[in-house]
């Protein structure tokens, strides 16, 4: 009944508190034969949840343990073994026999710190590269919940904008920055005139392994929204959009000569002079500079232009009128 009693304190003391490296690798019936035996110095009496206390302690709040612990995928066997091998000595040694809690700190202590040390040599990995993608090679060993922790990040990756001109070459190419598995499937689809991440508007365009999608002539029909998908298995391990944006040939024209245009004026709206020619009069410089004078010049000009060709319409006209008088007085005999 008693020892029934106690497995009972034992099971409730143990999983009462969260897991921890301890016990994920020690079996319970080992810490019950490691407890057993515990004594308060202070009052000379057997505290067997004092035991606890001191592995919770030394084990389960210890970062330096949990942080020893993180190891690679696969290595939690080792993991094992290493505590194991410091923890199962003790055992045999306490096993029916009782020790003061001064001797349990120090040995468990000492347990600890050669488990980090041990622990901290087992290969670590390269950890988790955001922003996206499932990175299984990423996970490490957490011994607060007895497994591994995968990269908690989104399928989907950010919109990267491509922008080329009218009958240029785009390529677009599906990469990541984490490894990736030697299986992999790519498929390439496509979002026609729309920037989006709304997986039911992609078509398929091709599937296989080839990470590069090459257009050699782009036109204003490929515009739209690539998305490139990497499997492994039938497990999705990332998904990469380019949003494909073409600039028309006539227009591309004009931004080009609007830019030599740009680049051809000096502050203050003047032009510069051409090459090796004369520097711009203070004249023509003031002209370009005022509107307003520019437009009082004009108008000038046209008034000018005007009473030239009314004086030249008069003299015209009056030249006429003296040849027909000059033909009048001939048919009179004059």
């Amino acid at each position: 009944m008693c020892t029934t009693a106690f497995w009972l304190v034992c099971v409730s003391l143990l999983f009462g508190t969260s897991l921890s490296c301890y016990q994920c690798f020690v079996d319970l019936q080992d810490t019950n034969r490691l407890c057993l035996g515990h004594i308060l110095t202070e009052h000379n009496v057997r505290y067997v949840d004092g035991c606890f206390r001191k592995l919770d302690h030394i084990f389960n709040n210890n970062k330096a343990v949990i942080e020893a612990a993180r190891v690679g995928e696969g290595y939690e066997k080792q993991l094992k073994e290493i505590l194991n091998a410091e923890i199962l000595p003790i055992v045999e040694e306490f096993d029916q026999k009782l020790n003061k809690d001064t001797v349990y700190e120090e040995r468990l202590q000492t347990a600890a710190d050669n488990f980090i040390a041990a622990a901290s040599k087992l290969p670590r990995v390269s950890g988790c590269i955001p922003p996206c993608g499932y990175q299984s090679l990423g996970k490490e060993y957490n011994c607060v919940t007895c497994r591994y922790d995968s990269c908690r990040f989104p399928l989907d990756c950010p919109v990267e904008e491509i922008n080329v001109g009218e009958n240029s070459r785009s390529r677009m190419w599906c990469d990541v920055p984490f490894p990736l598995p030697n299986d992999i499937e790519v498929i390439w689809r496509f979002a026609d005139q729309v920037k989006t991440q709304q997986v039911d508007q992609f078509k398929e365009v091709t599937a296989g392994v080839d990470r590069l999608y090459s257009i050699p002539s782009t036109s204003v029909q490929h515009e739209g929204t690539y998305q490139c998908e990497i499997y492994s298995g039938r497990r999705s391990i990332v998904r990469l959009y380019y949003h494909l944006t073409v600039t028309p040939q006539v227009a591309a024209g004009h931004t080009e000569l609007q830019e030599i245009f740009d680049l051809s004026l000096l502050p203050g709206g003047r032009l510069l002079p051409a090459p090796g020619g004369p520097p711009h009069s203070p004249l023509l410089l003031g002209l370009f500079s005022s509107p307003l004078l520019l437009t009082a010049c004009l108008t000038a000009l046209l008034l000018l232009l005007f009473l030239s060709l009314g004086a030249l319409c008069w003299s015209s006209i009056a030249e006429t009128s003296h040849a027909e008088q000059a033909d009048g007085d001939e048919d009179l005999g004059f």
